[in-house]
C-alpha cells in the first residue's frame, strides 16, 4: 500500500463521501475509488458500504482509520525531520476585516500546521500577498478565487430598543433611526440606495470601521449597525439581531490567489474543510 491511499482513505472516512473526499482532495472522483478499491485489494477486506447518502466505514474500516492517521502521522514527521529548519518559505496571506477572529485562528491554525517549512505572515488584504481572503467584492480581474464562507447581513439592534420588538425590520423603520455607520462596507451602499429610492434617511451617529467597534456602540446603546450574521457576532447576548425585509444582503468570503502553489493548493483544500 502507499500513502496516497491511505491520504485518500482517510478523506472518504472523514467526509463521509467519495464525491465529497474528491472535493476535498482536489482530485478526479475515479482517483478516489480506484485508491479504495486497491486498499481493500491488498488488505483483502471491505473498508465501506457505499448507499445513496454516501459512504459508512465498515469494522474494518474503523480499525484501520487510527493506524492509517498514525502513519500518515509519522510520514510528515519523518520529512520535517530532514527539512533545514533555516529553510522556511515565507508566505504572505493578505486578509480582509471583520472575518472572525474564532474560525480564522482555527483555518490558520490548520494552515500553520500542515506545512512546517512555512513561515506565515499576515498582511493588510490590499499589500503584496501570495494569496488573500476577502470579500467577493474586492476580487481582482487576475485572481482565481476559491468560496467558503456566505453570510447574510442583520440589522444589531440594542437589546432594550423598540425594534427589537419585531421579527424583522422594513425600509420604514430606518426613518431616523440612530445608526451607525460601518466602511468599507457594500452592504450599506445597498441599503443606503433603497433608502434613498424610498426619500428615507437615517440619524448617522457615528462612523466607523471595524465590526467590532460597531457591536461595542450597539451594546452601549448609541445606535444600530448593519453587520454579517457569523457565529462570532451572534453570540453576542446584549445585542438583538434582525434581518430586514425586501433586502437581500449578502457577503461571500473567498480564497484569492493568482499563480497555484503547494501551499495555496493545501490552504484551498483546508478553506473547503472549514466552509462545512
Amino acid at each position: 500500500m502507499d500513502l496516497r491511499s491511505l491520504q485518500y482513505y482517510v478523506a472518504v472516512f472523514e467526509q463521509h463521501s467519495f464525491s465529497a473526499a474528491a472535493k476535498y482532495c482536489f482530485v478526479a472522483q475515479p482517483s478516489i475509488s480506484a485508491a479504495v478499491a486497491q486498499l481493500e485489494q491488498t488488505l483483502d477486506c471491505l473498508l465501506f458500504v457505499r448507499h445513496a447518502r454516501g459512504v459508512s466505514p465498515t469494522d474494518a474500516g474503523k480499525k484501520l482509520y487510527p493506524l492509517a492517521k498514525k502513519l500518515l502521522g509519522q510520514a510528515d514527521a519523518i520529512k520535517t525531520l530532514f527539512k533545514d529548519s533555516d529553510s522556511k518559505k515565507p508566505f504572505y496571506l493578505g486578509v480582509t476585516r471583520g472575518l472572525g477572529v474564532e474560525r480564522m485562528s482555527a483555518l490558520l491554525k490548520d494552515f500553520t500546521a500542515s506545512n512546517n517549512s512555512m513561515e506565515l505572515t499576515l498582511v493588510g488584504h490590499t499589500e503584496s500577498n501570495d494569496a488573500r481572503i476577502i470579500i467577493k467584492e474586492e476580487l481582482s480581474e487576475n485572481e482565481h478565487y476559491v468560496s467558503f464562507w456566505q453570510e447574510d447581513y442583520l440589522l444589531a439592534l440594542p437589546y432594550n430598543h423598540v425594534l427589537s420588538l419585531q421579527e424583522s425590520i422594513t425600509l420604514n423603520d430606518f426613518d431616523q433611526l440612530a445608526f451607525i455607520q460601518r466602511t468599507p462596507c457594500n452592504a450599506w451602499h445597498s441599503l443606503q440606495e433603497a433608502l434613498t429610492l424610498e426619500g428615507i434617511s437615517v440619524d448617522l451617529r457615528a462612523k466607523i470601521k471595524t465590526i467590532d467597534y460597531a457591536l461595542g456602540l450597539v451594546s452601549a446603546g448609541l445606535g444600530c449597525a448593519l453587520v454579517p450574521a457569523h457565529p462570532e457576532i451572534l453570540s453576542n447576548s446584549d445585542i438583538v439581531f434582525r434581518p430586514i425585509q425586501g433586502l437581500m444582503l449578502k457577503r461571500e468570503i473567498v480564497l484569492a490567489y493568482q499563480h497555484p502553489t503547494k501551499a495555496i493548493t493545501k490552504l484551498k483544500q483546508l478553506v473547503v474543510k472549514h466552509s462545512q
